[in-house]
């Protein structure tokens, strides 16, 4: 599976292990596009590092996610993202993602829509 959006499908945990799979992959190298291709183009992305770069939690619609991590990532050419577990609730169609960059430790949840693509995110940081 390449950086490309993963197409209209419905998310099952088959598909969830293989979106964690690329969103990993695309991350290490730091492909934004890649990532943004993922995201329906109204999707919402709360992350507390969003505040310092946008003055909101929230950012709102894929162009404005896109813009966002091109300015808060742009300058990084590789990251050694790691995955240290996931999880995925089919009855709600939520993926949880328990990642390590350096010291930096976070959960992510992602929540998908009928076609596959994420229509809410959010990232909780902590030690």
């Amino acid at each position: 599976m390449s950086g490309q959006n993963m197409g209209a499908q419905t998310m099952d945990r088959a598909a969830a292990e293989r979106f964690v799979a690329v969103w990993c992959a695309n991350w290490c190298k730091v492909d934004i596009d890649a990532v943004v291709a993922h995201f329906a183009d109204d999707a919402q992305m709360r992350s507390p590092l969003a505040l310092s770069l946008t003055g909101s939690l929230v950012v709102t619609g894929a162009e404005n996610i896109r813009a966002y991590w091109r300015e808060a990532y742009g300058h990084v050419e590789s990251a050694d993202l790691k995955i240290l577990s996931w999880s995925w609730d089919h009855v709600i169609a939520r993926l949880t993602v328990w990642w390590q960059l350096g010291d930096t430790r976070a959960s992510e949840f992602m929540d998908f829509d009928d076609a596959g693509r994420v229509v809410r995110s959010e990232a909780f940081y902590g030690k």
